[in-house]
């Protein structure tokens, strides 16, 4: 039996599109004598969807799309991913009942799992993390075990197909429920028990960084403890749930029994891998690949960026550029998305600014070959702060009268904002494109930015990168994607800093607060760690004296940059207190962010206004370690 891995683009909200899609790959599929296709997970209507789930009218579409699919499957099998609904039961919220669905179709007939009371397999696992909000939609076959007073064991059961006189027994299964290591069932040990002939998981997975290498390793074990073939069938594409942007990467995989991968679809790239399940046999294709993590993030981002602005038709893009680290980085990425004339780069000096930023900034540009301008905000800025100091306050009740006063740190402020509110959107409504957000995630984290000011734009797409990564792009997309120092190298080795003060001279050395060497590490704990790392935690480390070794940043750079615990509790109370006050207030308001972390701000990183908070064991370690 020739059994094909359709690899897709799935668009999420448009089972229109999507279906063009599939009915076309199931015609190619026929024409090279394919007896089963598999399409991924919510291939009709998406996957990432939010509250469009609960439209009555757009789930109805779902289901006549799904029925098309049905009636194509003359002469061949087909399996794919659609949204099921169950209109005479309710979910636990009220609304009608859906379920996320694996539907086996063949001679224009659906094929019913041997012990379900439907005609197809329901998703057993609903994951509810990271970006994952499963079970306030779909109702799982978990809970409707319970409702009909029986077991998912007793209800998950192999669906039959016949093929070229011979009867074939496939496990199904969806996305979750062949990551089932933490979940009290495992769907998958079910059906081994059931004398099935291969597996067939369809998902629908989004990129992350490390998450490819780690299902080869899972999927890989699975396929040899079992002795079966496995099917591995993602899609390609962006979803978004609002705050975040996810990239899904495809690489569909077949699974040797030997747990040997035979077959992989590259990233990316709609594909219709076609593979004899009779002569499934191993490559021993390495399980890691060859690539540095930095060319897979180039990937994601490249890919991200394209399509996303392809979503929402934007063809031309202004950024704001400094000379620094990130707007270049920035302004290569999208250079190699738009093309060097829809690219415009805008370089605004102050006084602050010196004339090695401002000259790196015009070799960038040069170097690109794009379009390229200079607007000082010198004279703005001034306007502005003269016109806050000399407008009277009144208070009218008591007849009183006084004036504002502008500080040094009001001043940086208005800098940062007349930069991006009045010169960058003036310039990219004239340009008619828009402009972007260049945040790193180390300020995204600690809130290192001015709210209607660089934090603005129409996405993030460096929101997600630490600033050690933007520094490994910079260096791959000249030696790798250009072939040319197309960053001067001069941005490469230049401070960091947002040149807003006379305490910001990168001709003097003197940049921003945060000591990325040491601070990229202390921030992704923060964030990124399966358990979460709080104060606590973070100061017993730092008295056993495994800091270093727990948050992965180098060793010595802690003895190097704080001489006593106290500095070391100064420096640690002064970011957490910005990660868990004023940033939360900016991130919320941030745009949205490209996701390639295990945990990237916006619905990954679900968080709430709640202040600042230090545990009881905190506070009495810190007062141990002081009176030392």
């Amino acid at each position: 039996m020739k059994i094909a891995m359709a690899q897709i683009e799935v668009i999420p909200g448009h089972p229109d599109k999507n279906t063009e899609t599939i009915l076309r790959l199931i015609d190619r599929a026929k024409s090279q004598n394919v007896q089963l296709v598999v399409f991924p997970e919510m291939a009709v209507p998406g996957y990432l969807l939010g509250d469009a789930w609960e439209k009555n009218s757009f789930l109805k579409d779902c289901e006549s799309f799904g029925k098309e699919i049905i009636n194509a499957t003359d002469n061949i099998c087909v399996i794919f991913g659609n949204i099921a609904i169950d209109w005479d039961k309710k979910n636990n919220d009220g609304r009608v009942r859906k379920y996320n669905a694996m539907f086996v179709a063949q001679d224009r007939k659906l094929i019913k799992p041997d012990s379900m009371p439907y005609p197809f397999l329901i998703k057993t696992l609903m994951p509810n993390y990271r970006e994952f909000d499963d079970s306030r939609h779909f109702f799982s076959l978990q809970k409707l075990a319970r409702e009909e007073n029986t077991t998912p064991s007793q209800m998950l059961s192999p669906i039959s197909i016949d093929c070229n006189g011979k009867t074939y027994r496939i496990g199904g299964l969806l996305c979750e429920d062949a990551w089932s290591d933490d979940y009290e069932l495992s769907p998958l040990k079910i059906l081994e028990e059931k004398n099935v002939d291969f597996f067939v998981n369809i998902s629908a997975s989004p990129y992350t960084l490390g998450k490819n290498e780690k299902r080869n390793r899972l999927f890989s074990k699975h396929a040899k403890h079992a002795r079966k073939p496995l099917f591995y069938v993602n899609c390609i594409g962006l979803q978004n749930n609002g705050k975040t942007v996810y990239t899904f990467d495809g690489a569909s995989t077949a699974y040797a029994k030997t747990g040997e991968i035979s077959a992989c679809s590259p990233s990316y790239v709609e594909d219709l891998c076609i593979l004899s399940i009779e002569t499934l046999e191993g490559k021993n294709t390495p399980m890691i690949s060859g690539e540095p993590e930095i060319a897979h993030i180039y990937q994601a981002l490249h890919y991200g960026i394209r399509r996303f602005l392809e979503n929402i038709h934007m063809k031309k893009v202004v950024i704001g550029i400094s000379g620094g680290i990130d707007s270049a980085v920035a302004a290569a990425l999208y250079a190699r998305v738009v093309g060097e004339e829809n690219l415009l780069l805008v370089n605004m000096p102050s006084v602050f600014n010196s004339e090695t930023t401002k000259s790196l900034s015009e070799q960038l540009a040069h170097n690109l070959g794009c379009q390229y301008m200079i607007l000082p905000i010198q004279e703005s800025v001034e306007h502005t702060v003269k016109q806050l100091q000399t407008t009277p306050l009144y208070n009218l009740g008591k007849n009183t009268e006084q004036h504002l006063t502008v500080s040094s740190f009001v001043t940086e402020n208005i800098q940062a904002r007349d930069r991006s509110a009045r010169i960058l959107a003036g310039v990219a409504a004239a340009f008619g494109g828009g402009f972007t957000c260049n945040a790193n995630k180390a300020e995204t984290t600690v809130g290192y930015s001015t709210l209607y000011g660089d934090q603005s734009g129409f996405l993030a797409a460096l929101a997600d990168l630490w600033k050690f990564q933007i520094y490994d792009l910079a260096r791959y997309m000249n030696e790798v994607i250009y072939k040319s120092e197309v960053i001067p190298q001069g941005i490469i080795d230049i401070v960091p800093s947002a040149e807003l003060s006379a305490n910001q001279n990168v001709d003097e050395g003197k940049g921003d607060p945060i000591r990325y060497p040491y601070h990229d590490y202390l921030f992704r704990s923060f964030v990124e760690r399966w358990e979460q790392a709080t104060p606590e935690e973070l100061l017993a480390w730092y008295e056993e004296g495994t800091l270093e070794e727990n948050i992965g940043c180098a060793s010595g750079l802690v003895s190097s940059y704080f001489r006593t615990a106290a500095d070391f509790i100064d420096d640690l109370e002064h970011w957490w207190g910005l990660f868990s006050g004023m940033a939360i207030a900016k991130r919320i308001q941030a745009p949205p962010i490209l996701a390639v972390s295990r945990r990237a701000y916006g619905f990954d990183y679900r968080e709430s206004q709640n202040g600042v908070y230090y545990t009881q064991n905190y506070l009495e370690r810190k007062k141990r370690l002081l009176k030392k």
